[in-house]
């Protein structure tokens, strides 16, 4: 069989399987209005919107790698304004299918476009949008964003102290409650539990952003336990079986010396006790 005929036939399936995501979604679900927008791609209308309407839609369907060979093939007919949301749409795609390392590649490459200045159009901020709410977000705030992001990403690896580093600039940037715990659960990882001990007295402490929510509060605590649970007990098992130094000997019996009551310092009753005890030996 020829390349070009392999090519064009998975091409063509992939068109019908996005022929159906915009089609066959059950009547009344949701998800059926914004995906009737994927048709505007092959019409060429609306593309920036129809194609991260499209991705919603697979992503919710569990065919997120689909998504992504779509945002990948149709991101060229969108906007160059537009480039930056569809970087966040696969940013979250390769997190949904566990493609760690090409999310790790994105985020990088996108940290790197901040540094550079490329990112907000040279502005301090830029308009977001959220579950259709519009708000407003500063570099600082996108930067430690992605940080955060960029060190969870490390977690999957599992690579606790890159994940360490990249949480403690994101907490420098713009610290809040959630990458606190991400920040102590790597630490615990490390088996560094003062360190993370720490960290969640201050976000139980309320003494970050977001530490009154809910939702960080709760894991603060279900993490605190686990730092307390992991933390050693004094084990003098290791002394059973040895010779143990006379010294260490006198210095034992020395305080039970002193934590045992002498005979004169009885109460009464006691002194009574033992002398008819004593009497009755006879």
């Amino acid at each position: 069989m020829e390349v070009g005929s392999s090519d064009q036939k998975t091409s063509s399936k992939r068109e019908r399987e996005e022929f159906h995501v915009a089609h066959k979604i059950p009547s009344g679900d949701t998800p059926y209005v914004r995906a009737k927008h994927a048709q505007a791609i092959n019409a060429g209308d609306r593309v920036d919107s129809a194609l991260k309407d499209m991705a919603v839609v697979m992503k919710q369907l569990d065919r997120s790698e689909e998504a992504i060979e779509a945002v990948k093939s149709f991101r060229g007919l969108c906007s160059k304004q537009s480039q930056e949301s569809l970087d966040n749409v696969l940013i979250d795609l390769y997190k949904k299918c566990g493609k760690v390392e090409e999310q790790i590649e994105l985020l990088k490459r996108k940290l790197r476009q901040i540094y550079q200045g490329q990112i907000f159009n040279g502005k301090p901020t830029k308009t977001a949008r959220s579950h259709g709410k519009k708000f407003q977000v500063s570099v600082k705030q996108e930067t430690s964003r992605l940080l955060g992001n960029l060190g969870w990403a490390y977690m999957q690896k599992p690579n606790y102290m890159a994940a360490e580093v990249v949480y403690k600039k994101a907490q420098m940037i713009d610290p809040d409650a959630n990458k606190a715990c991400n920040l102590s659960l790597c630490l615990i990882k490390q088996g560094r539990h003062d360190e993370a001990r720490t960290i969640l007295d201050n976000v139980l402490g309320g003494k970050l952003p977001g530490s009154n929510d809910h939702k960080p509060r709760t894991r603060a605590e279900e993490l605190l336990l686990e730092v307390r649970s992991r933390q050693p007990q004094p084990d003098f098992s290791d002394l059973l079986g040895h010779d143990i130094d006379d010294d260490f000997v006198k210095g034992i019996e020395k305080l039970m010396n002193e934590w045992a009551p002498s005979r004169s310092k009885r109460l009464p009753v006691f002194e009574e006790i033992s002398s008819f005890r004593d009497q009755l030996t006879y």
